[in-house]
């Protein structure tokens, strides 16, 4: 992953010009984690294989792609930016940005933010509610008073957000919501990610005086969380179909196995986007299979 972080870092432009920055701050790397879900909603909403590939869908899935993690990660940034002083993350190693107090890239992130309103006719009131949850937690999540990303617990939970882009979606083609059990269970799925993402950060946020789940538990009790809501989430999607509950159940054979090898967190935690995109492309290739062949 080191190598193709460096590939990545060499062909894409630099962060010293603004075009470059707001690359770097959108988070590349994990530019599925939003638009994934969305692909995952559709083939699971849709009631026929033409409705994939529609405007609605198509700008729900390019919305989620780039300008919403502007919108996610911007505000983030906005907010942390004393804590990012002293984040290995924000390095100069290409991987994650500063934010550096320019009020262009603020111009942008709340544009970015605003494109939103543009789904409002276009989607039905289900799909408009989590919708509004998104843009909710998403800042509740950096932003003060709330700021739940300094409260153990809240933070992690407040991160199901991540599901919702999926929601969207689903509810866009099928003008309901999906499935209680399958929410929850995204939504649990969602928060061990969170979590594990957090344990790198655990000493810069100690020393910044920033409390979450993972400076509250340390490394091997977070570890053992992310686990648990792991192995919760395959036990809830497996009650909908055992498919859709071996898919999830990856993750805690995954956790197992970076523990089992002595992987260092730090690096496993650049492993997740491939580990997820493969996911995600399982669970769409059987939402497909269901359409076609059931």
């Amino acid at each position: 992953m080191t190598d193709v972080a460096g590939r990545l870092s060499s062909i894409a432009p630099s962060e010293r010009n603004l075009p470059g920055y707001l690359f770097w701050l959108s988070r590349p790397r994990f530019w599925l984690y939003l638009a994934g879900p969305v692909i995952v909603g559709v083939v699971y909403g849709a009631s026929t294989t033409a409705e994939f590939v529609s405007p609605v869908t198509v700008a729900l899935f390019l919305y989620f792609l780039i300008p919403a993690n502007l919108f996610l990660y911007g505000v983030n940034d906005i907010f942390d930016a004393d804590i990012d002083e002293i984040n290995p993350k924000k390095s100069d190693e290409g991987r994650e940005v500063r934010y550096t107090g320019s009020r262009a890239v603020a111009a942008v992130v709340v544009a970015a933010t605003a494109l939103g309103a543009g789904f409002l006719p276009l989607l039905p009131p289900e799909a408009l509610a989590a919708l509004a949850g998104f843009y909710l937690l998403g800042a509740a999540y950096s932003a003060p008073p709330l700021r739940f990303k300094t409260t153990p617990l809240l933070d992690s939970l407040s991160n199901g957000l991540y599901v919702l882009p999926g929601v969207v979606a689903y509810a866009t083609l099928s003008g309901s919501f999906p499935p209680l059990v399958a929410v929850a269970g995204g939504w649990i799925w969602a928060m061990g990610m969170h979590t594990f993402s957090a344990i790198p950060d655990v000493e810069p946020d100690r020393a910044a005086g920033i409390r979450t789940t993972a400076t509250l538990l340390g490394e091997r009790r977070t570890l053992a969380y992310c686990a648990g809501c792991w192995v919760v989430a395959a036990g809830l999607m497996a009650t909908l179909h055992p498919f859709l509950g071996s898919v999830f159940a990856i993750f805690p054979v995954f956790i197992a196995g970076i523990v089992a090898a002595n992987v260092a967190i730090s690096r496993a935690y650049w492993w997740f986007p491939l580990v997820n995109t493969v996911a995600g492309m399982v669970l769409t290739l059987g939402g497909i299979w269901r359409l076609v062949y059931a």
